[in-house]
């Protein structure tokens, strides 16, 4: 049995708003799809990222933008792995994995990834529960409604915050139902994922009653679709958009922001926190598995 080594990470959560670093080796994503696909590309860019002043990289091999179709297994942990391998002696803060499947996450996860950013909430992959618990690692649980393929297929809620808490009281039993620690469990709405303009924009704007789970909120705006059509501009425009966004779900609650504009939205968080948020200076981290 693999049992997690001591983590040399330690965040917490609640003492500033921390920015998860995007970065896709993939070919197809729907901003920066190709950018980062070399080994030195994505080298580059990660190290980049954590100057720039992300807290966190997350490592991501297969698109999820609408209407995409993930590519196989193998293809996958030959997208993530060898970059994972390259980076992670090279980069000093902790490194998340986006994947759903199991085998990719152990392998990522017995190299030196931090956690895992599910946008499956655990349903991608019936073994997945078992790897995140066996490793006691941190996992971003997302909603989603159906899949990428089909998920902005004319979605509907008749209360989407409702039906999105319903999904996370479930989700979050199942996995500490299959051994996962209630303090590695992050919860991800899921901004875009099966959802309309108007329930995104309700999600950032209601996004205090996720509270009640007492579990960490990450956010993933950047330079989504909900963006581009509340200004009608292309994802290669939205940065300002972007930051807007950002703040709003900080002043609303978020802990965790996705961002592929690392050093700009850097700034942004800075500011709000220094607006927000009393110093903390005398807080004790938590540590990141």
């Amino acid at each position: 049995m693999v049992h997690s080594k001591p983590s040399r990470h330690k965040l917490d959560w609640e003492s500033k708003s921390h920015l998860m670093g995007i970065l896709n080796v993939t070919p197809d994503s729907f901003y920066d799809g190709g950018k980062y696909s070399s080994l030195l590309q994505a080298e580059k860019r990660a190290i980049q990222m954590q100057e720039e002043g992300a807290d966190i990289i997350d490592i991501g091999g297969v698109s999820t933008r609408p209407g995409s179709l993930p590519p196989g297994k193998g293809e996958e942990t030959k997208r993530v792995i060898p970059v994972l391998e390259k980076i992670i002696k090279k980069i000093s803060i902790p490194i998340s994995i986006d994947t759903y499947r199991a085998e990719v996450a152990e392998k990522a996860l017995n190299l030196g990834a931090s956690m895992i950013n599910d946008v499956t909430a655990l349903r991608g992959d019936e073994k997945m529960a078992e790897v995140i618990a066996k490793h006691n690692a941190p996992i971003i649980l997302m909603h989603m409604k159906g899949n990428p393929l089909t998920m902005q297929e004319k979605p509907h809620y008749e209360d989407v915050i409702r039906e999105i808490l319903k999904f996370f009281e479930e989700r979050i039993s199942f996995a500490v139902s299959h051994g996962i620690k209630e303090n590695n469990i992050l919860i991800d709405p899921g901004i875009g994922f099966g959802k309309r303009l108007e329930d995104n924009l309700k999600i950032i704007r209601e996004l205090k009653k996720f509270k009640e789970f007492k579990k960490p909120i990450v956010i993933g705006v950047s330079r989504k679709s909900l963006i581009g059509k509340v200004l009608d501009l292309p994802p290669e425009e939205r940065l300002l958009g972007t930051a807007a966004s950002v703040t709003a779900a900080i002043m609303n609650g978020a802990n965790v922001l996705r961002v592929h504009d690392v050093a700009e939205m850097s700034q942004v968080i800075r500011m709000t926190d220094a607006i927000l948020r009393p110093k903390t200076e005398d807080k004790r981290p938590q540590t990141l598995n």
